[in-house]
């Protein structure tokens, strides 16, 4: 029987079958991963198992398979998705390709997804939309760089569903611990990343073992098949439905007795007789009417478009936005967020792009390139431009002011694109992130002092004199590293033998700062920055009355250890980077810090919910999981002696 003739022929489409494939729930999905893992592959052979072929396709598919197919098998399944004659030409995927299938329990939208470096710009491009990333690894090879490119850039767009598919399991004949080997490897990776729900499944695409039906290849396998996971995966939860957010489309006036506002409510329900705010006049009223093609509605949520009226003649506009009172996006000129680059040509900043957010239009700039992210090692490093499919954080600012939410919280107001005004090219994506926190006292690197009339005071007493007093060079001794990798540890026990030595110096540990100088300051990345700015400068003015300072702190960011290197002085601050892996960190912490971040309870923690760049300059690295505080201690009072920095005697 073929494919078409289980499929229900157009005579029973009736209302009732085409309101039960309505009321379906849709999940839409990436493909991705390196190249030659797979995708298209998998995704014809789901396609082709799930009976989502008509005869015709069916037909179509045996024809380029005998012209394109690499396969000994039936039909190249791979030929369904590779739609561009340089993608079957050369066997790879280059453009996102789109398709739709249905079956008894749920809708699906796939994008394959590229996976050539080159083609990131149309991988994010699939994934802007994606409930769900299947990421594909091939079974001989393991994990790949690729592999890890798409999964930062799936954690970076806010997928929360993650199903690993280790692809062509029958190249090493299923062997379990091969597969277990992977996935244990992505683990360690994901740790790092912001990504909740991670599941796995072997298979193989060609043969179709796992991927409709379970596979008597791996009886040890439990889990169900990939087309069982993606059935019954819950995403329930992750649409948001707290924030109404209605951007104005359309100004609906057929005629003099009717004036309506048109558009898609982006999220949030929106109800008959609800107080609404207009954004950005601050203009307030009620909703008297919710008006579709249907009839009225008494209430309705996203991502329904719908026309709404006011009970108040109140000036609305294309590009504003209705929500609710007590529940506001934050109103912005300037902002700060992560672009990735889309265009051949290179991000000139100060030039003036369109940029375009929900159904607003204005003109940006970029005005400062804050860091570039290396997608391959997840480190940040400095950068004046960013080029094509390079991601950077960036500082924009506005002509008109645009209503944003964190993109965390919201992907449909917190993303936009920038368009080059003269060849209205789509040149980047952008996404705001940590909005919410930029009025909060943050990264005040370059702030200028609030003054116009202030004077420094500067010392009667020499710094050489200090020297002879103290019998010590004034240095800071930075330690990095992990929550658990030691850095309180060592930084005390540094302390009181350089005490004992006869030595003046004061710590400064991260976390004791935040019972005083900075009990204001939270855990993001900005606070983080700020928390060791402060030090620095603690640090800076300890250093120039001659003591020796040595500061303890997390500090994740390259970008951020170099400002307090520069703040303090390079010939004075002597880097130590505490090294130790995750899980050692985890079983020496005793505070709870590491399963209250598994647990989602605290943001932005490096090593579990966030990156950690690894420094690439530090003075001495220390494996504190082979050596002991002593031995750790003992290695930096050597380095320092070596270095003329310290004198024991």
């Amino acid at each position: 029987m073929s494919a078409t003739d289980a499929m229900p022929q157009p005579k029973s489409e009736t209302p009732d079958l085409l309101a039960a494939l309505t009321d379906k729930e849709m999940l839409r999905f990436i493909t991705c991963g390196s190249v030659d893992d797979g995708k298209s592959t998998l995704i014809g052979r789901l396609l082709l198992e799930a009976g989502a072929l008509h005869d015709d396709q069916l037909d179509a598919l045996r024809r380029d398979t005998n012209k394109h197919g690499t396969t000994d098998d039936e039909f190249d399944t791979a030929l369904l998705l590779d739609g561009l004659e340089d993608e079957r030409q050369q066997g790879i995927t280059i453009d996102v390709a789109y398709r739709y299938f249905t079956t008894a329990k749920r809708k699906f939208i796939i994008a394959d997804t590229p996976g050539h470096e080159q083609f990131t710009r149309n991988m994010a491009t699939g994934a802007s939309t994606a409930d769900l990333a299947l990421i594909l690894v091939d079974a001989s090879k393991g994990i790949l760089t690729q592999t890890k490119r798409h999964a930062f850039i799936v954690s970076l767009l806010g997928i929360r569903h993650v199903v690993l598919a280790v692809n062509k399991m029958d190249l090493v004949d299923f062997d379990r611990s091969v597969f277990e080997s992977i996935c244990e490897d992505f683990k360690e990776f994901a740790s790092s990343l912001d990504v909740p729900d991670i599941r796995f499944v072997p298979l193989s695409a060609l043969k179709g073992d796992n991927v409709v039906q379970p596979s008597a290849n791996t009886l040890w396998y439990e889990d169900g098949s990939l087309l069982h996971l993606l059935e019954n995966i819950y995403i329930g939860s992750d649409s948001n439905t707290r924030d109404l957010r209605f951007p104005v489309q359309w100004v609906n006036r057929p005629d003099a007795t009717f004036r309506g506002f048109s558009g898609s409510i982006a999220s949030g329900r929106i109800r008959v007789g609800d107080e609404v705010v207009v954004l950005p006049s601050q203009k307030t009223s009620r909703i008297k009417r919710i008006v579709t093609h249907n009839g009225d509605l008494k209430e309705a949520e996203a991502p329904l478009s719908v026309t709404i009226t006011l009970e108040d003649e109140i000036d609305v506009a294309r590009g504003d936005m209705i929500v609710r009172p007590g529940n506001r996006p934050q109103v912005r000129r300037e902002i700060e967020a992560l672009l990735v680059w889309m265009s051949e040509q290179p991000l000139a900043t100060g030039k003036s792009y369109f940029m375009k957010h929900t159904t607003r239009k204005t003109s940006a700039e970029v005005h400062e390139v804050r860091y570039q992210i290396d997608v391959n090692t997840l480190h940040r490093s400095a950068s004046l431009s960013l080029r094509l499919n390079e991601i950077g954080r960036c500082q924009l600012t506005l002509h008109d002011p645009i209503m944003v939410d964190d993109y965390r919280h919201n992907r449909q107001t917190g993303a936009f694109i920038l368009v080059d005004r003269i060849t209205n090219e789509t040149v980047a994506a952008g996404l705001f992130f940590d909005t919410e926190g930029e009025s909060s006292p943050a990264e005040h690197w370059d702030d200028k002092p609030q003054g116009i009339h202030l004077q420094r005071a500067i010392s009667h007493v020499p710094e050489t004199q200090r020297a002879v007093r103290y019998n010590q060079q004034p240095i800071t001794i930075l330690l990095t590293g992990l929550s658990g990798s030691g850095k309180s540890t060592i930084a005390l026990e540094l302390e009181r033998l350089l005490f004992s030595s006869g030595k003046t110096c004061v710590v400064l540990d991260g976390q004791n700062m935040r019972f005083g100088i900075s009990r204001d300051l939270g855990f993001s990345a900005e606070e983080r920055s700020e928390n060791l700015r402060r030090a620095a400068e603690i640090a800076k003015i300890l250093n120039d009355s001659g003591l020796i300072c040595i500061a303890a702190f997390v500090a994740p960011h390259q970008d951020v250890r170099t400002r307090a290197k520069q703040l303090i002085g390079p010939d004075r601050l002597v880097h130590i980077h505490l090294d130790a892996p995750v899980e050692i960190c985890r079983q020496r912490d005793s505070s709870g810090r590491y399963v209250s971040a598994d647990r989602g309870e605290i943001s932005n923690f490096p090593g579990v919910t966030s990156t950690y760049d690894l420094p690439q300059d530090a003075t001495l690295v220390l494996r504190t999981d082979k050596l002991s505080s002593e031995q750790c201690v003992n290695e930096i009072l050597e380095l320092l002696a070596n270095n003329g920095k310290l004198s024991m005697s």
